[in-house]
């Protein structure tokens, strides 16, 4: 869905303490079989991740909370994914 990435699936909780997170991301939690499942998402709408969400796992979507991410959405560079290279300067 436009505006909702996943940035960890099924990790724990407690990863939502990391302070170098974006502040547009949310742990959300939802049940798979009863258990709970977590997931850290960036989004810049709410609402967004709200429908993302609900519309994959109906009632076993349980909430969402903010991260302890301090970072500018903006600024933040993804661990994960591999920077691109710099391009040369033109003469």
């Amino acid at each position: 869905m436009k505006g909702v990435r996943i940035y960890k699936e099924k990790c724990n909780a407690e990863d939502a303490t990391d302070k170098s997170l974006p502040y547009s991301a949310y742990l959300v939690e939802y049940k798979v079989d009863g258990v709970s499942c977590f997931d850290i998402a960036l989004t810049g709408k709410e609402a967004d991740l709200f429908d993302y969400y609900y519309d994959l796992y109906k009632k076993d979507f349980v909430k969402f909370t903010q991260t302890e991410g301090r970072s500018n959405p903006k600024l933040w560079n993804d661990p994960n994914q591999p920077t691109p290279p710099k391009k040369g300067r033109k003469k």
